[in-house]
């Protein structure tokens, strides 16, 4: 069976073995984060709906997880917002009953958690991974660049009910940009927030590669740790990639290899990538990333966006 709504299992340094389930197309977003490897946002919303038919999507997991696949985590993500999509909770439930060996995962930029349908229809998962990068309003929205209505305390609050009420893990990641969240003032309001949200794990990541904006650059290692530093006696770790993932059990030579072979012959972007080897844009920038830290691929920008190149 073709699958056109789950992806990998990809490389997840967090997750090991990780199924993708993708249940909004490229790029449905509640924002427009400029530091977001998937492009920009293009359907800026906060409409929830059936974005892809719940069916089609049942059907691709029965087909996948019939096999009976050796995964870590299913998890709910992908090129847009997983909770823009009305179905999740009916998806979660069948995995929950059909399939109760696996577990869940939900990674989330927390938008939606202001709502508490949305929070009931999530709270059988086993581990969430929400984003909060900022608490001042004036940094999120040069950061994040929100849908319009959209207003950063609802978000803050909604992610603090949400834990007080949750039985599962909460890893929350903080994307820090110089310049924007790293200032003393925004990441002593975090931490207060993060406080009270009272995660299992802080986790500090910046720039893998370039983003939707070009003038951002990542945090050095020595930075990061003053900010981890900083942020305890939170549980804080650096998940920003100074290290390789190319050793994780779901890493793919042969699909590093095929993405080589086709930037030799011409430079292509990200999507192009996607397109061409029939394999999603998450994944695609995961291997993306490796091949720039090992220094084997170069980037240049145009006009439609970053195009790869084998060095």
């Amino acid at each position: 069976m073709k699958y056109n709504h789950l992806f990998g299992p990809v490389p997840s340094r967090r997750l090991g073995i990780s199924l993708g389930v993708d249940l909004v197309p490229h790029k449905v977003c509640s924002l427009n984060c400029i530091y977001c490897e998937v492009g920009k946002t293009t359907n800026l919303t906060i409409e929830r709906k059936e974005y892809i038919p719940l069916n089609d999507i049942l059907s691709e997991l029965k087909s996948y997880l019939d096999n009976d696949p050796e995964l870590d985590y299913i998890t709910f993500s992908g090129a847009g917002e997983p909770l823009l999509h009305n179905g999740i909770g009916k998806v979660i439930t069948f995995i929950k009953e059909n399939y109760p060996q696996y577990k869940l995962a939900l990674l989330t930029n927390s938008t939606l958690l202001y709502d508490e349908n949305v929070r009931k229809e999530i709270s059988e998962i086993d581990l969430l991974l929400p984003s909060l990068d900022a608490v001042s309003e004036k940094v999120f929205k040069k950061l994040n660049r929100p849908n319009s209505k959209l207003d950063n305390n609802k978000i803050v609050e909604g992610l603090i009910r949400f834990s007080k009420d949750f039985s599962g893990k909460i890893w929350l990641e903080v994307f820090i940009v110089p310049g924007l969240n790293d200032t003393i003032e925004e990441l002593e309001l975090l931490k207060t927030v993060i406080e009270d949200i009272s995660p299992d794990q802080v986790q500090l990541n910046t720039l893998d590669r370039p983003g939707t904006e070009n003038w951002i650059h990542p945090v050095t290692k020595n930075r990061m740790e003053e900010i981890a530093e900083l942020l305890k006696p939170l549980p804080v770790e650096i998940i920003a990639k100074f290290q390789s993932r190319n050793k994780i059990r779901s890493y793919h030579k042969d699909v590093e290899q095929q993405i080589i072979e086709t930037i030799k012959r011409r430079p292509c972007t990200d999507k192009d990538l996607s397109e061409m080897l029939g394999i999603h844009i998450n994944e695609i920038n995961k291997y993306l990333s490796e091949l720039l830290h090992e220094g084997s691929v170069t980037f240049h920008q145009q006009e439609r966006g970053l195009f790869f190149r084998a060095k």
